[in-house]
């Protein structure tokens, strides 16, 4: 009977040797009612953001470098540009935008220089999932109205620093549908986006669009009528324009990048209406003052041409093509047979 239970203890032994090779550490209890300890993350794994964020923040913290964005001015120009053309469909007076400045600054430093003297406009763009902002100062809105009203520019300009009217909210609000639409065409260049009025601000404090520590770039638009003027400036957050950086830092090697076929199409089109007047000169003859002085009436005046003589056709003093004469139905017909190289027949085209 010895012999058979020494096995049996042998057996039960085991199992308390296999837990006597356990660490020391994992034998660790944590008292009654203490939180379960949480695993600790291998030394080798950190909690940090990608790399692309790290420069997204180093480039947002550094400042948009406007020389190395050459398309901004572009667009900003053909912003100016559209604006004057939709203006002409206003009013009779001549409108006109132009581009006076482009800067990088803080947002609410902007801001601060209009306090209490502008309207803005914010809009959306949901293809940049961002806004912008276009503000109308003072001077903008009164020469506005006069221009829209038929003003001839003879009253002084008004200097009232009052509340805006009614009236002039509705003609900021007329211009702001202008410019988005505007906005849309001229960064249609970069990057195709449409712009949404939300809402307008007469008070700075409440036209946020971010931070005011954060960066952008602001553009200053001249409007000058009736020999006055007033100043629209249009701010665009860092934020928005990061992404269209290397849109933005294209240049424009040739005129056939922005070429408009359209544009092309009609103006050829137009060019082919225009009416020009040919004439056809079948000799030339030199005279002095002299001989012109003693031509009298029925002088017949002899020519060295004949019926094979070729004819210059001339368009607005120019030789085009020489000619030979002809007849057909009873009229005079004139058979072109080769252009005039003016450099080559030497004279303009009078040798041949």
């Amino acid at each position: 009977m010895d012999e058979t239970e020494t096995p049996g203890a042998a057996l039960d032994a085991a199992p308390e040797a296999a837990h006597d090779t356990v660490p020391e550490a994992a034998l660790d209890t944590a008292p009654a009612g203490a939180p379960e300890r949480q695993p600790e993350l291998p030394p080798f794994v950190t909690a940090t953001k990608p790399a692309t964020d790290i420069r997204t923040r180093i480039q947002e913290a550094g400042g948009l470098s406007l020389d190395r964005l050459p398309m901004l001015s572009v667009v900003f120009d053909r912003l100016a540009t559209a604006c004057s053309d939709a203006a002409k469909h206003l009013a009779a007076s001549t409108t006109f935008y132009s581009l006076s400045g482009v800067e990088s600054g803080r947002f609410g430093e902007f801001l601060d220089a209009y306090d209490a003297n502008a309207v803005v406009g914010i809009f959306q763009a949901p293809e940049w999932d961002g806004h912008v902002l276009v503000g109308l100062d003072r001077d903008f809105l009164y020469t506005m109205v006069e221009v829209l009203f038929g003003s001839d520019g003879a009253e002084p300009p008004v200097e009232d620093e009052r509340t805006f009217s009614a009236i002039e909210l509705r003609i900021a609000q007329m211009v702001f549908e202008q410019v988005g639409k505007a906005l849309e065409s001229s960064f249609g260049l970069v990057s195709q986006t449409a712009f949404r009025l939300e809402r307008m601000e007469t008070r700075m404090e409440f036209a946020v669009i971010g931070r005011r520590s954060n960066k952008a770039v602001q553009a200053k638009f001249l409007l000058q009528a009736l020999n006055r003027g007033g100043e629209m400036f249009l701010i665009i957050p860092q934020t928005v324009l990061n992404p269209l950086r290397p849109a933005l830092g294209k240049v424009l090697t040739g005129e056939s990048a922005a070429r408009d076929p359209r544009w092309a199409e009609q103006i050829a089109a137009e060019v082919q209406k225009t009416t020009v007047r040919l004439r056809a000169v079948l000799e030339e003859r030199h005279l002095t003052l002299g001989e012109i002085a003693g031509l009298k009436v029925g002088q017949v005046l002899t020519l060295d041409a004949t019926p094979a003589t070729r004819i210059k056709l001339e368009g607005n003093d120019r030789p085009l093509f020489w000619c030979r004469a002809g007849q057909s139905q009873g009229s005079y017909v004139l058979r072109v047979e080769e252009s005039i190289n003016p450099e080559k027949e030497g004279g303009h085209g009078l040798l041949g």
